[in-house]
């Protein structure tokens, strides 16, 4: 029998990065995957295909409607939808050879199968021909991530009812795709498609959309997206969702009761995710899940079992292929006897929609609730000489800041390149930078950053120079 220092099970970003890690302290690793390719959910089904296909619907789009604009004239365009898809594959496929030489390079035996407890210390690894091994470890890491939840009224048959995971590898471009729920994951998708000409309806129960984000990138996310196409019907709680043939129809009614019904081709439930522990058999080792079904751990991120670690979409918090990479570097630092540190209200949160969003640090609805003294700054990416230039000039930058202090608490961003952006934000409010600390900072112009710098002008006194 094989014996290991440490067991990591799972190989999405959070797994993948504390066998690394591990491995980089002097323990002897391996790693253990249910599917033949590593990377998890993030890699494989999730984060990068689904930006591989965001940025190529954006060409599309760019050159279906914006080239004109710059001069550029493109006759006879068309969609090789196929081909797009074959790339996005390819993107996937990089990542997932990308991930084995690391495996490979960082001394790290690989696994494939189900992984589950026969006890603390051992575990069996079960492959797709029902054939086992079992191995021995001193210490484990969970890390199996979450799948796709969805309402138990509704029936899905993965071909015109679908997850996200079915949505990043369809044969053709829906002519109406119906989206249930208007999150993140709902609205990146519904991006994708609407841009490559599918008439997009989003259903939401709440009466906006991004809800985790600050209510004003809240706002002027679905201005936006109405701007371009997408149809939101809020406040409505859906009823059902039923398939005839080719065609999909879902019901849902508001809260006095009103009925509506929205037919198309294809329905994508988005409603969240859930953590995935089936298989595991987490009794053998005296564990067991929450009431969401989540694995309870310390601050060190370690089980009520000791020697028995956790991580990313299966523990508390949100559920961000980053803060999964912190915690599995936590996790490693901290089997070795390190003391490493994880302020989970600097995790930044991020929206690939075009304009992307970005946020980390309080909202301002948060800030209100506890009763913080507040001041706002914000700006227009409309008044920023790069975005003119670009023609990307829908957002603003928004920054929280104390009132008494000048402490910067919140960074919002809806924009060009936001998604890159946020990282000011982030090293800004880790050393507690105040909003004149970055005012007086030279950001190089033109650029996208000096929004940010604007914005700390503006909540600072109130005196952007660019207005």
């Amino acid at each position: 029998m094989s014996k290991y220092n440490v067991v990591v099970i799972g190989s999405g970003p959070g797994g993948y990065i504390a066998a690394i890690r591990c491995s980089q302290l002097g323990m002897k690793v391996a790693i253990i995957e249910k599917y033949p390719v590593l990377g998890g959910t993030c890699t494989n089904v999730g984060c990068i295909p689904s930006k591989a296909l965001l940025d190529s619907s954006e060409h599309y789009h760019n050159a279906e409607m914006v080239f004109s604009t710059h001069g550029i004239n493109v006759k006879g365009l068309s969609l090789d939808f196929g081909k797009m898809v074959e790339r996005k594959s390819s993107v996937v496929k990089q990542n997932n050879d990308g991930l084995t030489f690391l495996m490979k390079k960082n001394k790290i035996d690989m696994y494939t199968g189900t992984g589950s407890f026969i006890n603390k210390n051992k575990i069996a690894v079960t492959d797709s021909k029902n054939e086992k091994q079992e191995i021995e470890t001193e210490k484990v890491i969970i890390a199996t991530g979450s799948k796709p939840t969805n309402l138990p009224f509704i029936k899905l048959d993965k071909k015109r009812i679908i997850t996200s995971t079915e949505a990043l590898s369809l044969t053709e471009v829906p002519q109406h795709l119906v989206i249930i729920g208007g999150g993140i994951i709902g609205v990146e998708l519904g991006s994708v498609y609407q841009r490559l000409g599918s008439k997009v309806t989003v259903v939401e129960f709440l009466d906006k959309i991004v809800p985790s984000m600050d209510e004003e990138i809240s706002k002027e996310m679905l201005r936006i997206l109405r701007k371009d196409g997408m149809e939101f019907i809020l406040s409505h709680k859906v009823t059902g969702a039923t398939v005839k043939g080719k065609e999909v129809t879902v019901t849902a009614e508001n809260k006095n009761g009103e009925k509506v019904e929205i037919k198309g081709d294809y329905c994508l439930v988005a409603v969240g995710r859930v953590p995935y522990t089936t298989g595991l058999t987490l009794e053998n080792a005296g564990l067991k899940t929450d009431e969401k079904g989540r694995i309870p751990v310390n601050e060190k991120l370690e089980t009520p079992v000791a020697g028995i670690y956790a991580l990313g979409d299966v523990i508390r918090g949100a559920m961000l292929a980053h803060k999964a990479e912190e915690e599995g570097v936590f996790i490693a630092e901290t089997m070795a006897g390190q003391k490493p540190h994880i302020n989970y209200n600097m995790i930044p949160g991020v929206a690939y929609t075009w304009p992307e969003a970005a946020s980390v640090g309080a909202t301002e609805q948060e800030l209100k609730e506890k009763g913080t003294a507040y001041k706002t700054g914000k700006f227009p990416f409309r008044a920023l000489g790069r975005a003119r230039a670009s023609g990307d000039l829908d957002g603003f930058v928004k920054i929280l800041a104390a009132k008494e202090t000048d402490e910067i608490l919140g960074v919002h961003i809806i924009g060009a390149r936001a998604a890159d952006m946020i990282i000011e934000g982030v090293v800004a409010m880790e050393y507690r930078a105040s909003a004149e600390d970055i005012a007086r900072m030279s950001h190089p112009h033109p650029t996208y950053t000096e929004a940010f710098k604007e914005a700390c002008l503006a909540a600072t006194e109130n005196r952007p120079l660019s207005m």
